[in-house]
């Protein structure tokens, strides 16, 4: 595999291995495929990780209020020798340089959203960050594009993302 940053060697986690990612990108404010397009060109420069794939564009329905714009979503497969909340880390400054203001309401618009759906294959449970992402089964935005990257992969509980997205509901999303 060929990297897209040369920082990648420079930056080495715990273990000194590198891990694979797998990035949730979503945005319905201020030209929201712009945006998710600025989030991957922005993802490739984190240093000690290069991005890897990158899943279409999906345009969807919003959860939550419904009286918000439609959302622009993606996938990203990233390599990283970052430890997760280091990553996280990087990921919310994107989200800042990027104009996203944390309200209190759940599921409102935004400019940019960034989430570490899956992490290696690991499960993580801390106060800032739950991996796999919590929605991770149910949301269709996040599946098929996770599976138009990486139809084979699993979840840490052996639960296929294949399996998962044929039984999802499809309605209210579009490739782009």
């Amino acid at each position: 595999m060929t990297s897209t940053n040369s920082a990648l060697g420079n930056c080495k986690n715990s273990t000194g291995i590198i891990q694979r990612a797998f990035i949730g990108l979503g945005a319905n404010l201020n030209n929201p495929a712009q945006q998710i397009k600025s989030a991957l060109r922005a993802i490739k420069q984190i240093p000690g990780t290069s991005l890897v794939k990158q899943s279409s564009l999906y345009e969807t329905s919003p959860m939550g209020p419904q009286n918000q714009d439609n959302y622009i979503n993606a996938v990203a497969a990233i390599d990283t020798y970052l430890e997760p909340l280091a990553l996280l880390d990087e990921l919310q400054k994107i989200e800042n340089l990027h104009g996203r203001v944390r309200k209190a309401e759940r599921w409102g618009p935004r400019t940019l959203d960034l989430d570490i759906l899956l992490y290696n294959n690991t499960i993580i449970e801390s106060p800032r960050l739950t991996v796999p992402h919590y929605g991770i089964k149910e949301r269709n935005f996040v599946l098929i594009p996770l599976a138009e990257i990486s139809d084979s992969l699993s979840l840490p509980d052996g639960t296929s993302i294949e399996q998962l997205v044929s039984n999802i509901d499809k309605q209210g999303i579009k490739r782009l």
